[in-house]
């Protein structure tokens, strides 16, 4: 936290303060990252220079409070209570609310959405789901070491770092539930309480989708990762949106709203369908009204080769009827030319090329088809644990830092 008053001389003040204020000033100055001295200087000077008259602050049960400013401000800021005819009390009471007033907390910003889509089969969607979570969720100390250890850069390293260490939801959203046998985890019993049931039946649920999340243990992820496991069930979903009572569309988004708050970013792997699960996939992605541009949106892996290229057309044709069935903005935040080979010749390097050219969306990271992968789901591992300098653990986390 720098300090807007560096070097120089500090005069201690001991007042009084209403604990309220107390409380306020301090859980906003740590919102701004701000330093609660350089806070009440800066609403001592506020209020110093204010014009009018501020409107007096009930300073009843006012607790000892201290503080240091900087030299000279302490007297007068004394001299300006006199002239105003109100008690050092007061004075840092209107001081503290002034500045409180003038420095609203950010807003907060709805949870990310990231939806890893697309209905063909075989591009690795889950894989890229899955690093793409870990990537996000990995420590900045593992990030960089692991970068420097592969030859990068000091800068290159610290910004793929910038990405990490946030509060990561990785969904498995797919029937199939390749995603959770990968890491090891069984699907939830037919029956139990699920993705699916409370998307279906959340009026009848017993338990917080909260309490259904497991997490993916590592050092590399510190508690930061966690999985919601498939369903059995999943693959009766499509037919139960279809007599739905509810708004089909918004059905994932029911689901799931009580618990965003605990995470940063949620990670879905979505379904290899065009249908209603499909839909309310997207539309859990749709760009919020409270919600910067290309803050949530699509991850579309492809492949290098031309059917790649005709599924993604028929995915778009789907994102721009819901768009306009909803008048919603869907963002395609950019594609992932997946398990690249370039020993397979013209096909796979013109393929990667055109989707290169393409220019919007973008193309985050092209991920070489290497045994590292393989191996990891093999013995039900993380990639970035269990291969952390690999090129395509370096892919993933050039994709988490491609995400605006």
């Amino acid at each position: 936290m720098a300090s807007p008053y560096p070097g120089g001389e500090r005069e201690k003040l001991v007042s009084k303060l209403p604990a309220t204020l107390r409380q306020a000033l301090k859980v906003r100055a740590a919102q701004l990252s701000t330093d609660v001295q350089d806070a009440v200087a800066a609403g001592i000077q506020a209020w110093r220079d204010h014009p009018d008259q501020l409107p007096a602050v009930d300073t009843a049960g006012a607790e000892s409070f201290g503080t240091y400013l900087p030299e000279g401000l302490y007297d007068g800021f004394k001299a300006d209570c006199r002239t105003r005819e109100v008690s050092y009390i007061q004075g840092l009471a209107q001081s503290v609310a002034l500045w409180l007033a003038q420095n609203p907390a950010a807003s907060a910003q709805p949870v990310r959405r990231l939806i890893v889509c697309n209905q063909k089969g075989g591009v690795g969607k889950t894989s890229v789901a899955a690093g793409l979570a870990q990537a996000l969720a990995e420590g900045a100390e593992h990030i960089l070491k692991a970068a420097l250890a592969a030859g990068l850069s000091n800068e290159d390293a610290q910004s793929l770092a910038q990405a990490g260490g946030q509060r990561v939801l990785l969904v498995d959203y797919d029937p199939q539930g390749h995603l959770s046998h990968q890491l090891g985890l069984k699907a939830i019993p037919a029956g139990e309480e699920s993705l699916v049931t409370h998307m279906l039946h959340r009026d009848q649920a017993q338990h917080s989708l909260l309490d259904l999340t497991i997490p993916i243990d590592g050092e590399r992820f510190g508690d930061q990762l966690h999985i919601l496991p498939a369903a059995f069930d999943a693959f009766l979903l499509d037919s139960g949106l279809t007599i739905f009572r509810g708004p089909r569309h918004a059905a994932l988004e029911r689901a799931l709203a009580p618990i965003e708050e605990h995470f940063d970013v949620i990670v879905i792997d979505s379904p290899p369908s065009l249908g209603l699960s499909m839909d309310a996939g997207l539309y859990y992605g749709r760009q919020r009204e409270d919600e910067r541009p290309a803050a949530s949106g699509l991850i579309i892996p492809v492949e290098a080769e031309d059917t790649s290229a005709q599924a993604y057309g028929m995915l778009i044709n789907q994102v721009d009827s819901l768009a306009r069935d909803y008048d919603i903005q869907i963002d395609q935040l950019g594609l992932v030319v997946n398990k690249f080979d370039s020993r397979r010749g013209y096909i796979a390097t013109s393929s990667r090329d055109k989707w290169m050219q393409l220019g919007t969306p973008p193309v985050l990271a092209v991920v070489p088809d290497l045994k590292e992968q393989r191996e990891a789901v093999r013995l039900q591992k993380a990639l970035l644990a269990y291969a952390p300098t690999s090129e395509q653990s370096h892919a993933m986390r050039q994709i988490a830092k491609g995400l605006k």
